[in-house]
């Protein structure tokens, strides 16, 4: 299943795949795997050491669960649930125990009618009395077990939550786009509600090892009295124990392991086809491709041939890469040793294997707070903004300074020595082709990113210096690729200004200028339409779409009728709608908004008919008031008339800049593209 291969040298310092003196290359199935050899301490050879570096980590761990456990305990009634779960696992430790020592009297009354021919009948009932009363102990602690369980787990789940939602909602752009954010948070985000949160497993985890110790104990001081009263009983147990040892030491990793730096990739094609094929049949982006390129019969032929090149070489070689040490014992070995070994060996050896899985475990707490301290990008300044609020009213000042802009990962500019001016209170209309960079003005603008070069001022002041939250109090945005949140249309308009979330009013005011109350209201929620429910409606368990079950018709339309659901989870609304609630979701429409004094339009007008197009401009117009106003197309329609003051974008670089009449006059690429829209209308 897996070949190695040898690689040439690279540079020195860097983790390289091709670096023969460092890296292993090992194929796995579908995988390639690469070990940085220089990763690997040399006492990682000797037998044992995995498992101690292991514990090391464990140690290293500590201070974060420490952290976890008073978070944990500080949630409302979280702290006596917790205390009630570890006392019922407690008596789980201790009843075993005392089982065992009625098994002992047991055994001795055995010895005692074999050797005199006569059996204590009171004696033996008792014992078989306590041994009944031990199975009933057990059945009802684990029946309160069951129901504290959810009870603490709800409560965690919830905290796990708010703990990620927190982490999350304070990350910048660039930080949250990068790779290495996302597979942070993957780590430690559930993926179903099913999952157990990470405070919860790791609690359950420990209570489980103090638990089993406890047993442990306690059954080594019963079975202590229990063998030695019996010939030979140490010598036996001796023999027991010896038998299984080489068999944990294989279970327990003592023999070595795996690097720490590995890397794994597949250029499996098949494999990759896999994977590809999977994804576009279950996301909807592609289904109409699909359906008109007639590529339905194609796909399950590419799919079933892939998949059948593959074979078994794919799917489950990568957790044996990941987690060696993590895989379980085999089915016929873990029979082997509930089957011969007494209930002490297997205690033993349970307590062993518990311990194998706490480094990853705590390395997940460790996780789960290392998220939410992932240093932003963008870093925040210090100077408040505005200095005046009765700026505000007449506009921001906006300049760049020899701008330019690489995005992250990219070796192409995105703007280069862009330099402009716009004064308080002006209309700039930034246009050009598709990719010219005019979305990436309004962007650094609102620093959703930072200049590699040159400087961005308003109102003199160098954004970088200004408090983050102020200068983004200060302007309204609306970004050529819009989203609408997964909440109702209510929720969608009022979080452009949430002070005033709760002002049925002012919600409903900015839908009319926004030119979105007409079709909101027809509606058949009105502003409770949610565009994309967030939480969708199950039927009984069975798929939607099933007409018959064990011979019986299914039918949901009555509770469907009576529940007021509807079939599908999402509105459909047309691009002009959808732009128009876009525009809507601007805190800015509404005149007497006293907060913003800068605003940001990025092709608001791309999904708007001509007669949309044009009632929108002259609302924006009528809406600004003094503010100023960015403004980006790449259409040359009747708002350019009105600017005050227009760059013409190419390459990412600004060619020409003027009023409309100025550039006309100069009869450059801006008079081409006008006259060339102007003739399709003659």
């Amino acid at each position: 299943m897996y070949r190695r291969e040898k690689a040439t040298s690279s540079k020195e310092g860097t983790f390289d795949p091709n670096d023969t003196s460092r890296v292993k290359h090992t194929r796995y199935g579908v995988w390639d795997v690469y070990e940085d050899q220089s990763s690997t301490s040399r006492l990682s050879a000797l037998p044992g050491w995995c498992t101690i570096e292991k514990y090391a980590e464990v140690v290293a761990c500590m201070p974060y669960v420490w952290r976890m456990l008073r978070d944990v305990l500080s949630i409302p009634a979280c702290a006596l649930l917790f205390v009630m779960y570890c006392v019922i696992q407690a008596g789980h430790a201790l009843v075993p125990a005392l089982a065992l020592w009625y098994q002992g009297q047991l055994l001795e009354i055995m010895q005692i009618a074999i050797d005199t021919r006569t059996v204590d009948k009171d004696r033996l009932f008792h014992i078989c009395t306590g041994r009944i009363a031990c199975s009933v102990v057990l059945h009802l602690l684990g029946a309160a077990s069951g129901r504290l369980q959810p009870a603490l787990q709800l409560r965690m789940r919830k905290w796990t939550n708010a703990h990620l939602f927190r982490a999350r909602a304070r990350l910048d752009v660039p930080t949250f786009e990068t790779s290495s954010v996302q597979r942070q948070f993957e780590d430690v985000t559930s993926q179903s509600d099913f999952m157990m949160p990470i405070p919860w497993e790791t609690l359950h985890m420990l209570v489980g090892f103090v638990r089993a110790a406890t047993q442990v104990v306690a059954q080594l001081w019963v079975l202590a009295d229990a063998l030695g009263a019996q010939r030979d009983g140490w010598f036996l147990a001796g023999l027991t124990m010896a038998s299984k040892s080489i068999q944990w030491l294989s279970d327990l990793n003592l023999f070595g392991g795996r690097s720490q730096v590995w890397a794994a990739t597949t250029t499996n094609e098949d494999y990759l086809k896999l994977h590809g094929w999977t994804r576009i049949m279950k996301e909807t982006s592609h289904r109409k491709e699909i359906v008109a390129g007639n590529l339905g019969e194609y796909a399950v032929s590419v799919f079933e041939t892939a998949s059948e090149r593959v074979g078994d070489a794919d799917i489950f070689t990568l957790r044996a890469i990941q987690y060696p040490e993590n895989m379980p014992v085999s089915l016929a070995s873990m029979q082997m040793v509930q089957e011969t070994a007494n209930t002490f060996a297997w205690n033993i050896y349970e307590l062993m294997m518990s311990t194998q899985s706490f480094s990853h475990q705590l390395g997940q707490v460790r996780k789960l707070y290392e998220v939410a301290n992932i240093p932003n990008k963008i870093p925040d300044g210090t100077v408040p903004f505005p200095e005046d609020t009765a700026q505000i009213r007449t506009g921001f000042s906006l300049e760049f300074r020899n701008v330019s802009f690489k995005y992250p990962g990219s070796e192409n500019y995105a703007l280069r020595n862009v330099c402009f001016r716009v004064l308080p209170g002006q209309l700039c209309i930034i246009v050009g082709a598709n990719g010219s960079g005019k979305s990436t003005i309004l962007k650094l603008v609102a620093r959703l990113y930072d200049p590699d070069e040159g400087q961005i001022l308003i109102d003199g002041h160098d954004i970088r210096t200004l408090k983050l939250r102020d200068l983004r109090q200060a302007i309204s945005v609306l970004f050529q690729d819009y989203t609408h949140f997964p909440l109702s249309i209510r929720d969608n308009i009022a979080l452009g200004d949430p002070s005033a979330a709760e002002n049925e009013a002012h919600v409903r005011l900015a839908a009319r200028l926004g030119g979105a109350a007409d079709f909101i209201e027809k509606l058949p929620e009105g502003y409770n339409t949610y565009l994309d429910r967030p939480v969708r409606d199950y039927y009984a368990g069975i798929p939607e779409g099933t007409t018959t079950l064990f011979g019986r018709k299914v039918d949901f339309r009555n509770v469907r009728f009576v529940a007021h659901l509807k079939q599908s989870d999402t509105s459909a609304l047309s691009g002009g709608q959808m732009q128009r609630l876009a525009v809507t979701f601007m805190r800015s429409v509404v005149p007497e908004e006293p907060k913003v004094g800068l605003l940001l339009f990025d092709e608001p007008s791309a999904s708007l008919d001509p007669v949309a197009e044009h009632d929108l401009f002259n609302r924006l117009r009528e809406l600004r008031g003094n503010k100023t106003m960015l403004f980006s197309s790449h259409r040359f329609g009747n708002l350019t008339r009105h600017a005050d003051l227009i760059l013409y974008m190419n390459d990412s670089v600004i060619v020409e800049s003027g009023t409309h009449e100025q550039l006309l006059k100069q009869g450059g690429g801006y008079a081409n593209i006008w006259n060339l829209q102007a003739q399709a209308f003659l």
